[in-house]
């Protein structure tokens, strides 16, 4: 069977851009271990610590080094980890709120708990490949 790879750009990224991207995911990697050994869960820690709050900034600051290369797409699934994973916690909470999908609700935060290393760990394998993430 074959795999789809999306063609990627001809333009090879700046050291800088992949140095960031790196920084990044150990930035969200760093958020997601304080939120499994401390006190704060996986989504929160990912959502509301420093480390994570600073990888969104990165983020955003650096994703036009990269426009046209195909690190542009880690950039991109960066930004979209984090965003879909505060939609998703805002609605796992709506839920919590609720009493009526109080189960649904925890199960909605431990699905996106395993997403969220999910995404991560792919992205940084890929990135360490120099290959991008087809969005």
């Amino acid at each position: 069977m074959a795999t789809y790879e999306q063609p990627t750009s001809a333009a090879e990224p700046m050291p800088s851009v992949l140095t960031v991207a790196n920084i990044v995911y150990a930035l969200h990697t760093l958020a997601i271990v304080i939120g499994i050994a401390g006190a704060a869960t996986v989504v929160g820690s990912f959502l509301g610590s420093v480390p994570s709050i600073v990888a969104v900034i990165l983020n955003y600051v650096k994703r036009g080094d990269a426009r046209g290369t195909w690190a542009a797409s880690h950039y991109r699934w960066q930004i979209r980890t984090f965003w879909f994973a505060l939609l998703w916690a805002v609605i796992a909470i709506l839920l919590i709120i609720t009493i009526i999908g109080l189960i649904f609700g925890y199960m909605v935060l431990g699905l996106l708990t395993l997403w969220l290393i999910y995404r991560i760990a792919r992205g940084w394998l890929r990135l360490r490949d120099r290959r991008p993430m087809y969005v």
